[in-house]
This record gives structure tokens, sequence and C-alpha cells, in this order.
């Protein structure tokens, strides 16, 4: 399983979030930075070229992860362990309601090489 998620906001490739030893890691991506009015994905994660790190999810990503039955639905679906949030986010946030999207790293890759 990948431990790196591209995030995408309204179709653009807007950063990297990553699952490390010491917790996460959220980069924006520098070509999305220099782009024509770039928006942050989120008020907790304001526009910045340097690295965010946290010890836990991100209350961002978190918040993005389905509760009550339909993640009881999701998880027992793919097996997922509920308490593995960075695993529940790259397999159900790939077609979120709102204009944030991740995906896991090799599914992109995939993506553009298919």
């Amino acid at each position: 399983m990948t431990n790196k998620a591209k995030v995408l906001y309204s179709g653009k490739l807007a950063g990297y979030l990553e699952k490390n030893d010491s917790g996460y890691t959220y980069m924006y991506d520098t070509g999305y930075l220099k782009s024509d009015q770039p928006m942050p994905i989120s008020q907790t994660l304001p526009l910045s070229e340097y690295p965010y790190n946290s010890h836990v999810l991100f209350s961002f990503f978190d918040g993005l992860i389905p509760e009550g039955w339909l993640l009881n639905i999701a998880s027992s679906h793919w097996k997922i362990n509920r308490s593995d949030r960075f695993k529940l986010l790259i397999t159900l946030c790939r077609d979120t309601i709102g204009a944030v999207t991740v995906l896991p790293d090799e599914l992109e890759e995939e993506a553009e090489n298919g």
C-alpha cells in the first residue's frame, strides 16, 4: 500500500500528503503555487511553500472521511480497519462532494500512463 497521496483541488494537482514514521506531511505542489490564483485546500492549510507536519492525520483530511453507517459499509466492504485513517482517506475520498479529491499516488500515475 502506498503511503503517499496526491491531493487535487478542482481537478488540478494541489499537493501531496504523505504518511511517514513521525506522522503526516502535507506540501503544496510548486506548480500549483505558481499557477494563476491558487486556492488553499483548507483554511487550516493556507498556501505555503513549506511543508506542514502533524503527528496525526490533519483534521481537514480526517473530516473528508465518511462517518456513521457509510463508514461502516465502506470499511467492511474494503476490509479497512477504522483506525487506519490514511487508508480510509485514500480509498474513500477519490470522489468527494467538495473541491478536494485524494488519490493514492500510484493510481494517479496509472491514469497518467494509461
